[in-house]
């Protein structure tokens, strides 16, 4: 199975990468962080590609599918993960930068590898779109509202995409739960340490994650919620 992911470089797209691989597929993944994909592709070898993209940047998503998909067949699962929280406070003290440096990556980020990708999907009839949304995509918390209203986009998003797929393929927006990373302690440092850390929750989000398919489609899901 070929698998392009977003935001590798840390967090829960980081952790799941070498679960992917160990379990025989191929995966294409970018980032932000020089650093990160210079060691992701140190650490893992063709076919297995890394690049440095910032999804926020449609020109930059636009040429980095153009590569992937020029010699090689479209992704039979894609799980756009790449995301920010925001800092919390109120949302009226959140400033115009803040909040649409958040939104471009959260919401048109995602927009964006989908209008690059999924075309190649639909021609084939085939393939798995993942959209990683949150337990603030189905509920809310104070101080994180800016990060609440692009997991509640997501949601509705990925489930009118669903409504639009040729049968055979499936769009699930995906809740991860709750994982001590950095975006969490950023949101919750004092409880943040008290839940599993992502490299935990990548053995058991992998298997699962890898068991969806047009069943599936449109359907709000939580990793461990599925069974046979």
């Amino acid at each position: 199975m070929k698998i392009v992911i977003t935001g590798v470089t840390r967090g829960l797209g980081r952790a799941l990468v070498p679960e992917f691989i160990q379990a025989g597929h191929t995966v294409i993944g970018c980032g932000r962080s020089g650093s990160e994909i210079f060691d992701l592709r140190t650490t893992h070898a063709a076919p297995h590609d890394f690049s440095v993209v910032d999804v926020a940047i449609d020109s930059k998503v636009a040429l980095w599918a153009a590569k992937v998909l020029e010699n090689e067949s479209p992704p039979d699962l894609l799980i756009n993960n790449a995301a920010l929280m925001n800092r919390p406070s109120s949302l009226w003290e959140q400033d115009d930068r803040e909040f649409t440096k958040l939104v471009d990556v959260n919401i048109r980020g995602v927009m964006n590898v989908i209008r690059h990708f999924v075309p190649a999907m639909v021609a084939r009839k085939k393939g798995v779109i993942i959209n990683l949304s949150s337990g603030w995509g189905r509920s809310v918390s104070p101080e994180v509202a800016p990060y609440c209203a692009s997991k509640w986009a997501i949601e509705g998003l990925t489930k009118a995409l669903a409504e639009e797929l040729p049968k055979g393929m499936a769009a699930i927006p995906l809740n991860p739960g709750v994982i001590d990373t950095d975006m969490l302690r950023q949101a919750w440092s004092d409880g943040a340490a008290s839940y599993p850390k992502a490299e935990a929750w990548a053995k058991t989000a992998a298997p699962y994650i890898l068991k969806l398919g047009p069943k599936h489609n449109g359907q709000s899901l939580s990793v461990g919620g599925y069974e046979d």
